[in-house]
Parts: structure tokens; C-alpha cells; sequence
């Protein structure tokens, strides 16, 4: 690369990621555009995880104690010095092209605070059908949405330094939802494009209950302030709405039938709805798994959307009776 080409700072938050950060290493030193320095903020892992770091030429910043992927992420930061910070996740490995293209698409619209990529529809480490079924929702909902949006994740993400300068560092408050509270105080002064030039593999969640405990945990804070997030006009969705009001009606009417006979159709209509509801994302898993798997892939989606369900319920009285629940702090300066 030219001496005029910007600096690239990787930031890699980690913990316990030993099964998937050497790949996302190998990946990163693999890029057409060798990033200036990589940094791996490991936060406080209890496996092997800066014995794989040691394997690279990369700098580990250790915590003493864990704090979450917002502080993580901060301190990477604090530790660079590029003039482009790029964020991946210890649980993703980048196309070769990945910092490239995200790199030149800055370059081409400085109105960009942010560009972000999508996940293949192939999962970095094949563990089975919740896995398939992960991968394939996510990189479905993510190419649909393409294009300019008020909505950054930071999976696989690149930003000008002096924009995470100005915008300051992620709420350390935050363990989940962290990406949308950073999208509202960056969509107020730049643009964010999700972009399919910038392509990660994921290491998605394996076993149904350990996906659905981390839904249900991630939806309770819906209410407090996602939901703001969620109306506005460009926001990232992963979800069809339709059928996340079929999955809450179908839970709603389940003691119907006890009532009265007569009433069992009404749970059985809010599935119908609920299978029918984004008739596009069903095609596509048919044409890549199969009829047998989109069965399998439907069930499972109903059992996510559940979960959601549940969790922006119980969200909503914990916010109602704690009025500082899930709120974002107000600190927005400097790392």
C-alpha cells in the first residue's frame, strides 16, 4: 500500500473466545489491506484465549477483571493510535477484502461515521442446526437491509478515529444493546451504511437454550430504550414485526382451549400467521436447506420470537417499577 493509505487500528474485544480467535486473527492477517496494528482487549478470560493471542503478532491489553464488550472495546481503542479503527468480534473471521473495502468506502463519502458488513451465510464453525439456523436468519436480515440505516454493529465495523473521538467511547453501563445506544449518538452526526463488500464468518450460538436464555436476556431491555431506536425510520430488523405480534398473540391465546373448545382455533391461527409472515426469509431457507430444514428452522424462529416476547414483557414491568432500568448512562467524552 501507498505511504498515503490510512492506518488501520483492529480492535478485538475477547472473552473466552479460545475456540474462534485464532481464526479471526488468521483473518485479519490475511487482509489485502495489512492492518497498521492489531489489538486484542482481553477481558479477564479464564481459558486460553491470550495463549492463542500469543501465536500472532498483535498486542494484548488485558483487564483484571471482566467488565463486558463495551469496556473491551474502549480500551482497545485507548490502546490504538491508526487513523481507522476497525471492529471485529472474537467470534468472526473477515473476508479477505473486508478492511479494504471498508476502508475505501469511508475514503468515498466522508458523511460516513460508520460502515459495517454482513455475516456469510455460512457459519465459521458448522455445530450443528441451531447454528444453521442462526447464521442463515442473520445474514438474511442483514442483506436486506442494505444500504444507509441509523443502525451500527460493531461485529465486523469500520469508523474514522476522529469520529470515535467526537461521538466518545461506548457505555460501559451497557452489556447488551450496546451497539443501539452508540447508533443514536452517532446517527445524529453521520450517516452509517451496511454494506455486503464487507463480509465476516460468525461463530452463531449452537444449543437452543443457551440461544434462547441470551434472546430472552437481550429483549428486556427493548422497552427502556431500544424501542425508541426501533421506530425510527432506517433501523436494522431482524425481525418480521408481523410475526413477532403472531408469536405474542399465539402466547397470549395458549390457555384459550381451557376456556372453551371452541377457542382452541385462536393459538392455532397465531401460529399460521406467525409461519406465514415473511414468506421471502421461508423461500430462502428453502433454497438453501431445504424443505425438511425450513420445518425445522420455522419451529426454532417461533421459539426465538417467544423469547423476545417474553423478555420485552418482563423488560417493560422492570422498567415501570425502576425507572432507571436499562437506561444508557449520559457520558459521552473522550476515552
Amino acid at each position: 500500500m501507498p505511504d498515503t493509505a490510512p492506518r488501520v487500528s483492529v480492535v478485538i474485544p475477547n472473552y473466552n473466545y479460545e475456540k474462534t480467535l485464532g481464526k479471526c486473527l488468521e483473518s485479519v492477517f490475511a487482509q489485502t489491506m495489512r492492518p497498521y496494528e492489531v489489538i486484542v482487549s482481553d477481558d479477564a478470560s479464564t481459558d486460553g484465549s491470550r495463549e492463542v493471542a500469543a501465536r500472532f503478532p498483535c498486542r494484548v491489553v488485558s483487564a483484571p477483571h471482566n467488565r463486558g464488550v463495551s469496556a473491551a472495546r474502549n480500551a482497545g481503542v485507548a490502546a490504538s493510535t491508526g487513523d481507522i479503527l476497525f471492529f471485529v468480534d472474537s467470534d468472526a473471521a473477515l473476508a479477505p477484502d473486508a478492511i479494504e473495502n471498508a476502508v475505501r468506502l469511508l475514503e468515498e463519502n466522508e458523511r460516513y461515521g460508520c460502515v459495517h458488513g454482513i455475516f456469510a451465510p455460512e457459519p465459521l464453525i458448522d455445530d450443528g442446526p441451531v447454528e444453521w439456523y442462526r447464521t442463515l436468519h442473520t445474514y438474511y436480515g442483514r442483506v436486506r437491509n442494505l444500504g444507509p440505516t441509523v443502525t451500527a454493529h460493531f461485529v465486523a465495523a469500520a469508523m474514522p478515529r476522529h469520529v470515535f473521538d467526537e461521538i466518545g467511547p461506548f457505555d460501559e453501563n451497557l452489556r447488551d444493546m450496546e451497539d443501539i445506544e452508540y447508533s443514536d449518538r452517532l446517527s445524529e452526526k453521520y450517516e452509517i451504511l451496511l454494506t455486503d463488500q464487507v463480509v465476516m464468518y460468525h461463530d452463531e450460538a449452537d444449543r437452543l437454550l443457551p440461544l434462547l436464555r441470551e434472546q430472552y436476556r437481550r429483549a428486556q431491555l427493548l422497552v427502556p430504550f431500544a424501542a425508541a431506536h426501533r421506530s425510527r425510520p432506517g433501523t436494522l430488523w431482524l425481525n418480521s414485526r408481523t410475526g413477532v405480534m403472531a408469536a405474542a398473540f399465539t402466547m397470549a391465546t395458549l390457555p384459550a382451549p381451557l376456556l372453551s373448545r371452541r377457542l382452541a382455533a385462536l393459538p392455532l391461527a397465531g401460529l399460521a400467521v406467525f409461519s406465514a409472515a415473511d414468506p421471502k426469509l421461508s423461500r430462502f431457507v428453502l433454497k438453501q436447506r431445504g424443505a425438511g430444514f425450513l420445518g425445522y428452522f420455522t419451529a426454532i424462529h417461533f421459539a426465538v420470537n417467544a423469547s423476545i416476547v417474553a423478555g420485552a414483557g418482563v423488560g417493560a414491568l422492570r422498567s415501570f417499577a425502576n425507572r432507571g432500568f436499562g437506561r444508557p448512562s449520559k457520558r459521552t467524552g473522550s476515552v
